[in-house]
């Protein structure tokens, strides 16, 4: 008798749904079954590359394709088109960054796959590397005493031609914002989940460098958490050559800081028995990075977080991350463009 497994789809057959169907196969309890893309082309293309059924139109990929699972990755814009649609047709929902382009067409999401009784998962694969998880015990452990600064800075580059790729990118409508939503939202996630919920924020952003994009390419804010620590987020699209994001978490009895999964800094005032094994791990790498490249990261951060919820699937368990906490995220970024419309700090409700 075969194992169970979990069978997937791919809707949406852009750059990063190459990455998904690797790691898909990289799971020994997942299987790739199926594309979905309202492009033709495209999607014979990708189903001719990995030998899975091809679709295009998503009514009929839900009712007939052999899935239990979609993987959505279509521009941010149109993750609650196919997600929610996704979730009423009993189909878990693994989305990529961000779940949608504000808080309230996420929270759409959310209901639709809550009221469903599917799983709602956000690729958020860097919560899955190993820095940021000891860093994320240790701040549990109390290792730090008081939070008092977290820190996130992503200055990342992108070329014109980046942008001029795809009709989507850096509009409003289908991108959601431009270095914080599509960029940065990593970097801004992984701050929330060490620093916990937000107070207020308040941001400045700007257009440099790239023509023809409605969406900011610099941005920068200063962030208030609920506990009483503070932030201040930089981010980019046009720092040349591009460098690794980073985040550093500083409280009255440590400091450790991040450069993309690999840990840099690890100080703190009293010793643990484990100190010694992550110290001779210092700036060790497995994620990859997308500072210069979008197509530079690997598969691995996918592959751990498809692993987690293929898990999840099989026993009737929960994921690592709750869907619920991809709003967060989102509502920050939003924040960060009322705030700078308005001139005022954005306020998070209690």
């Amino acid at each position: 008798m075969e194992k169970p497994y979990v069978r997937f789809g791919i809707i949406g057959a852009g750059t990063i749904a190459d990455f998904h169907a690797e790691a898909i196969r990289s799971v020994p309890d997942a299987r790739l079954a199926a594309v979905c893309d309202t492009d033709a082309e495209r999607a014979a293309a990708f189903a001719r590359k990995h030998g899975i059924e091809c679709h295009t139109d998503l009514a009929d990929f839900l009712a007939r394709a052999p899935i239990d699972a979609v993987t959505v990755a279509t521009p941010t814009g149109l993750h609650g088109a196919v997600a929610i649609p996704a979730a009423r047709a009993g189909k878990h929902v693994l989305c990529e960054k961000p779940l949608d382009v504000t808080a309230e067409k996420s929270q759409a999401i959310i209901d639709a796959c809550k009221e469903a009784g599917v799983l709602l998962v956000p690729v958020f694969q860097y919560r899955f590397g190993g820095g940021a998880i000891r860093l994320k015990r240790a701040i549990e452990a109390g290792r730090f005493g008081r939070l008092l600064h977290l820190s996130g800075r992503i200055k990342w580059w992108r070329s014109q031609d980046y942008y001029d790729s795809g009709a989507w990118r850096g509009t409003w409508a289908l991108d959601g914002g431009g270095c914080l939503m599509n960029q940065s939202i990593h970097t801004i996630d992984l701050m929330l989940h060490f620093g916990g919920r937000p107070e207020q924020v308040f941001g400045y952003t700007a257009t440099r460098t790239h023509t023809g994009i409605e969406v900011e390419d610099c941005a920068c804010a200063v962030l208030r958490f609920a506990s009483g620590a503070m932030g201040v987020i930089e981010s980019s699209t046009a720092c040349a050559p591009g460098f690794p994001a980073r985040i550093e978490v500083s409280g009255e009895r440590g400091t450790a800081a991040l450069e993309g999964d690999a840990l840099t800094e690890w100080r703190f005032a009293d010793t643990d028995a484990g100190d010694e094994a992550i110290l001779a791990g210092i700036g060790e790498k497995k994620l990859g990075s997308g500072a210069s490249d979008p197509k530079a990261i690997n598969v691995e951060g996918h592959r751990l977080q498809i692993a987690d919820m293929t898990r999840a699937i099989l026993a009737g368990g929960q994921p690592a991350i709750d869907g619920a906490e991809a709003k967060i995220p989102v509502e920050l970024i939003c924040g960060i463009y009322t705030s700078m419309q308005t001139g005022r700090p954005y306020i998070f409700a209690r």
